[in-house]
């Protein structure tokens, strides 16, 4: 992890995903079905945050950023790292139940074609 997070931070700040010869992948769920999935935007919207255009990076996927600043939280929490001012919050957000529902369902928002569902495409 020493070595690939700074090396994503810089391929994402040196290339544009949204530029052609980019050497990321494209969506292959996108490429098949014309339907975005979980991560579709997420390489884009991490390139806007790695350039500090956080409004951005929101707007092409909430939940992956979201997820983002959740999960070393709950990775820190499994390490034995639990303030008591976190407690309530981890509780819910260490429940698979909740992912369980919660994936799923964003999954489907982003490809409903009404307002306020098309908020949620990584446009």
């Amino acid at each position: 992890m020493a070595v690939a997070i700074p090396a994503g931070v810089w391929l994402l700040w040196k290339f544009d995903p949204n530029a052609a010869g980019n050497p990321f992948p494209p969506c292959m769920f996108y490429a098949f079905t014309g339907h975005y999935c979980i991560g579709c935007g997420l390489t884009r919207a991490l390139h806007a945050l790695v350039h500090g255009d956080v409004v951005r990076a929101f707007s092409l996927n909430p939940l992956g950023l979201i997820t983002l600043a959740v999960v070393p939280l709950m990775m820190l929490w499994s390490a034995g790292w639990q303030p008591r001012w976190l407690q309530p919050f981890m509780r819910v957000a260490m429940e698979p139940r909740l992912w369980l529902v919660l994936l799923p369902t964003y999954w489907i928002a982003r490809n409903l074609p009404w307002f306020p569902f098309t908020l949620l495409a990584p446009t």
